[in-house]
């Protein structure tokens, strides 16, 4: 224990918190690190957040480190990976006296225990004047472990570089050192929590449960360096309701991004991210809404009785039209402009054609028979519909395939429009049994036909995704780790099945968490089918350097589990980040054609038929046996009956809530 507490700096780098400081987690996590785990012994006098840009992050750096009111130890978190906008090391190495490359080793040292991506950061520290400097990745859990790293080793290091007699420090020998640092008999044994190398900045401000334990307390997935006799015999994931897991994923998954979009039929399905405005009224001319001739009405009660000669004729085309005159008609047809000095529109059946021209095919003159003709009637008046500059759709409504969106912005010259971008469905299936479901020949002895992959991909197109097959991965932690890492250079959302049970082979688990620094947010559900459903986010940098974060939904490996947990969970969390609200499936009473036995233990989501009746009920029939890889029970289904965990049949005739996956057919009472 020192005589006065060390004061930390810490310096965080990065455009997205520096626009918005909400978004950062790095600095939050590091100070509690300092407060829980660094004895005592540290206090953070200043936590700054800069730009990715080399003077600023030089300006605030050597703030710290010259003059008499110098920091020990100054702590940097962002922009050490291989991006352009990645120029820590750049900025920093001008600024140190002396290098401390063994800090640098022990970082990546621990770091590369966990994944060997940790090569793909570039640490530096060392010493200016008396100040330690310390450079660290923006991903909060990659900070956190490379702090953890070296943090009981920075106390020594802050006294030397204070100028301590270096004499006095090492008396009593290394051993002495190292009990005083608290690592005696724990060489090799420091906990690493899980690793990245991305900034790692939430973008959602949905308030979840607060966590009331330190994530290095926590359970974690199976270590993947162990042999299978050290995997758990148990989950250590906490087992959540519905419910639950719902709140999580929509507090995790990212906001609507807009984007621009040509006004075509490939607009359907996505929602609007702003007010649109009328460019134009419609009509944009007067119009006849009849099929008759255009007149001239002089004043109110005055009759219009008697023969006129037919002058022009106006059709619902572009192009010039002759003005009326008085005492003259023009035939007229409907949505055709009046002619200029047209006040009315009297329909062909208040008329009689008197004489034609001498071949016969055009009107001369026609009798009108009424006069009871008004000022402006039959004319649909310009901007009578839209007026230009209304309000014509509201932010968040969403472009319907009925076509009645798309054709109101075509009427009012809306060539494009401000929606929310869709995001991109990259689908994974995994496991060394799997093989592609069209493979010619029989199976061998434990090989099963990829049905989820397919089914999967169809259910996304359904609902309006592009998606992207990433194909089969093996069960081989650098092969599925890889595959995600593609997979997230492609889609917005992974989707993977297979490998989240309690199997040595099942491997997502601690691929997320311990090589891709993923954090898993529930790795168990209380429902059948679909209890190991498990989802996560990944720490990701995009092609310009910005930290985001990807989903990804790691579902069970059964069919039927495959499809139920893809509509419950995955489709709210697609609509979320498409604008559309309410998301997921919509909801219905349905009326039980026969008994159903429910779960005692768990919620069911039992697969039916929903069929619509003319008496106006809904009537559900199961598909059969529930059990989870029974592909069977998927076939025609098109809804799924929500099932409360309990002892007691529910007796047919009854109503029950459905979610409702498809259309209705209809049936005869």
């Amino acid at each position: 224990m020192v005589e006065s507490m060390f004061k930390v700096a810490i310096l965080i780098i990065s455009d997205t918190a520096y626009k918005d400081p909400s978004t950062d987690k790095a600095g939050a996590i590091l100070t509690d690190a300092f407060a829980s785990e660094g004895g005592d012994q540290w206090k953070v006098e200043e936590r700054v957040i800069v730009r990715d840009d080399v003077l600023d992050i030089q300006r605030e750096t050597s703030r710290w480190c010259d003059g008499d009111g110098y920091m020990n130890l100054v702590i940097t978190t962002g922009g050490t990976g291989f991006t352009h906008k990645d120029v820590t090391p750049e900025a920093i190495s001008p600024l140190l006296h002396k290098q401390a490359h063994g800090l640098v080793h022990g970082m990546l040292a621990a770091s590369l225990e966990i994944t060997p991506f940790a090569v793909m950061s570039r640490p530096v520290a060392g010493i200016r004047n008396r100040s330690l400097i310390i450079t660290l990745p923006g991903s909060p859990k990659g900070a956190k472990e490379n702090l953890l790293a070296v943090l009981k080793l920075l106390p020594h290091a802050c006294m030397q570089a204070a100028g301590k007699n270096s004499r006095d420090l090492h008396a009593g020998g290394v051993k002495k050192l190292e009990r005083d640092a608290g690592l005696s008999g724990a060489r090799g044994d420091v906990n690493h929590p899980h690793h990245g190398h991305d900034h790692s900045h939430n973008h959602n401000d949905h308030k979840v449960p607060k966590a009331h334990t330190k994530v290095e307390d926590r359970p974690m997935s199976n270590d993947l360096r162990q042999a299978p006799t050290n995997r758990y015999r148990e989950s250590p994931y906490e087992l959540r309701s519905v419910d639950e897991a719902l709140e999580l994923i929509l507090s995790n998954t990212p906001m609507p991004k807009p984007l621009r979009r040509t006004v075509d039929s490939d607009l359907t399905g996505y929602v609007l991210a702003e007010d649109v405005k009328a460019n134009e009224a419609v009509p944009a001319f007067r119009a006849s809404i009849v099929d008759g001739y255009a007149v001239i009405v002089e004043d109110e009660g005055s009759s219009l009785k008697g023969i006129f000669p037919v002058t022009s004729v106006s059709h619902a085309s572009p192009g010039g039209i002759e003005p009326l005159k008085r005492g003259q008609i023009a035939r007229i047809t409907t949505g055709a402009p009046l002619p200029p000095g047209a006040t009315s529109v009297v329909m062909v059946e208040d008329t009689v054609l008197r004489s034609t021209t001498e071949d016969g095919k055009e009107e001369r003159e026609v009798e009108i028979l009424t006069d009871q003709i008004k000022k402006n009637e039959n004319v649909r008046e310009v901007g009578s519909d839209v007026k230009m500059g209304d309000t014509i759709l509201k932010k968040n409504k969403e472009i319907s395939a009925t076509g009645g969106e798309l054709g109101l912005l075509a009427s009012v010259g809306r060539s494009e429009v401000l929606v929310n971008q869709k995001p991109v469905i990259g689908v994974l299936s995994t496991g060394d049994e799997i093989i592609e479901h069209n493979r010619p020949g029989p199976l061998r002895l434990g090989e099963v036909r990829d049905t989820n992959r397919p089914t999967l991909m169809s259910a996304a197109r359904r609902s309006g995704y592009e998606v992207v097959d990433l194909g089969i991965a093996r069960d081989k932690p650098g092969e599925i780790e890889q595959r995600i890492r593609d997979g997230m250079r492609k889609a917005d959302v992974i989707i993977t099945t297979g490998g989240v049970s309690m199997g040595e082979l099942d491997l997502l688990k601690p691929t997320i968490e311990r090589s891709l620094g993923g954090t898993i947010h529930f790795g168990r559900v209380s429902m059948k089918p679909g209890k190991p459903t498990t989802f996560a986010t990944i720490p990701y940098k995009n092609n310009s350097g910005d930290p985001e974060t990807r989903p990804i939904f790691s579902l069970p490996g059964n069919p039927a589990s495959a499809i139920v947990t893809f509509h419950l969970f995955v489709l709210p969390s697609l609509h979320y980040s498409s604008g559309i609200r309410p998301g997921g499936l919509p909801k219905a009473l349905v009326t039980l054609n026969h008994d159903i036995r429910p779960d005692p233990q768990r919620p069911e989501y039992h697969r039916v038929v929903v069929t619509s009746g003319n008496d106006g009920l809904l009537r559900a029939t199961s598909t059969g046996g529930q059990r989870s890889s029974r592909v069977g029970s998927l076939e025609s289904a098109n809804g799924l009956l929500c099932l409360p965990a309990q002892k007691e049949i529910i007796e047919k005739g009854q109503k029950v809530q459905a979610l409702l996956m498809g259309n209705l057919p209809s049936y005869s009472p």
